[in-house]
Parts: C-alpha cells; structure tokens; sequence
C-alpha cells in the first residue's frame, strides 16, 4: 500500500521578486493512478508561478488534502560551518527565522541580488563561503548553497525559497512533516516536504518535449510516484547514516533519493 496519495515535483527559481511569473518555475503532480503532469498555476494575468503564488497554493492544497509527499529542488538549510561561525544554536526553527530576519527575500519587490550587495536586509552578516558544504552535497557531489552564479547552482534558488519554507511552517504547524528535521520516519497519514536534486533521476525518463525545467519537475515526480509504488520509500526516509551523521544531517537537510 502506498505511504503518499499525490506527488508534487517542483522545479525551484530564485529569479526575480517572489510576485514575478517565472517559467523556471513548474509544477508536477502524480497520483497512485495517473502519471505526472503539469499544474498551471492559478487563473492570473500571470502566465507563470509566482513564489508566493506557489507557497499560498501548497498551504492551500496541503492543509486538507490526503497525504502528499513534496519535492522541492533548492536546499532547506546551511553547512554546519555556517552555524558555527554565525553562533547560531543549532536548531533548524531557529535557523529559518535568523536566515529570514537577515534575508527577507519574500518582500513584494525583493531581488536576492539586492541583499547580497548590500541595498537590503543584512545579508553579510549571515553569509557563507562556496567551499563550505553540506554532507548531503558531498555525497551527491552537488555545489554549495553558496556557490552563486555557476551553472547549475541552487544558491540563488535556496536563498529565495527558505523564507517560504517558514510561511509553510507556519501556517500549516504539526500538518506538515519536513524531512529530516521534524524527525526520519515520517508520521502516517501526514504531508511530507522535502529536498530533491532532479538530477538524479531526470535522465532515467525520456524528456520528450518538455523543457528542462517541466522535465526535471516531472523526474521528481514520476520517481516518487514509482518508488513509493514499490514500497521502497522507507529506504529513502532512513538512510544508510551512522549516529554522529544523522544528528548532522537533521541539521544541514539531506536530499530524498540518496540512500
């Protein structure tokens, strides 16, 4: 029996302000029956997700819907590095709030660019550097949250989206199981949000005529979809970690689909 009802692949960006349409942006949802395709978002002049648009949806959609297991393609928290040097405790609430009052990328007409160069927020005192990385990236051999303006870099988009993160924590609460931080196995019958690096999984399926983006969104998706299917998830929730790394990683974040 399948843990999940409907999986949604997201393919993040941290372009622009979070009321900007954004084709970089795409959703996917499949459920126990039916194959991942994508959600458009809500009726608009927008042709595109907003981030804010995307975030008032997912509480929307996840606040009563049946239990759902959510892929988002930008990292959930910093290198332990970044605790230490910051003195921040490490407790990832604790976290999202220092991160959000240093970062405000959710204002209406806030760039991401405009609190690394100074114009807004305080960004230089809650900054890192690109040779520090999480044990999660090491292990996927993915870039640092704070390897900025390199292809293939999520550094703009996790800087973007974290704020987001504690809209959704706070306002779905105890509904909403983020992963692993509220803790490894996830409660039944509850929504799960995690990280993902499409990467590893978006040349398994042909991309047919989906762009890069819908295509890593669906990648999420469908390997949700199918590995839930299998009964091979709980895998994928405790994976092969000892003590001292799983007390790190519930710190740092870790990506689903390594094991």
């Amino acid at each position: 029996m399948p843990q999940f009802a409907r999986y949604l692949g997201i393919d993040y960006s941290g372009a622009q302000t979070p009321y900007c349409s954004l084709k970089g942006l795409r959703v996917y949802m499949a459920t126990h029956f039916e194959s991942p395709t994508e959600v458009p978002p809500p009726p608009s002049p927008r042709k595109h997700w907003t981030r804010r648009g995307l975030a008032e949806w997912l509480a929307e959609t996840l606040r009563d819907g049946p239990p759902t297991l959510v892929g988002i393609d930008h990292a959930f928290s910093f290198p332990l590095r970044y605790f230490e040097v910051h003195r921040i405790p490490p407790e990832w609430p604790t976290f999202l709030e220092d991160f959000h009052q240093h970062w405000p990328t959710d204002e209406k007409n806030m760039y991401v660019d405009f609190i690394r160069k100074g114009t807004h927020g305080n960004g230089a005192a809650r900054t890192g550097l690109s040779r520090w990385r999480r044990m999660t990236e090491e292990r996927c051999r993915a870039k640092s949250v704070f390897h900025f303006d390199v292809p293939g870099s999520v550094a703009k988009s996790t800087h973007a989206g974290l704020p987001w993160l504690l809209y959704l924590r706070r306002q779905l609460g105890p509904r909403l199981h983020f992963w692993p931080f509220d803790g490894w196995t996830p409660p039944a019958d509850r929504s799960v949000i995690a990280e993902i690096y499409p990467s590893l999984w978006s040349k398994t399926f042909p991309i047919e005529d989906r762009t890069s983006d819908q295509h890593d969104a669906y990648s999420a998706a469908r390997w949700m979809q199918e590995t839930d299917a299998a009964g091979k998830l709980n895998a994928y929730f405790g994976p092969s970690l000892r003590p001292l790394e799983q007390s790190l990683a519930k710190l740092e974040g870790w990506i689903l689909g390594i094991a």
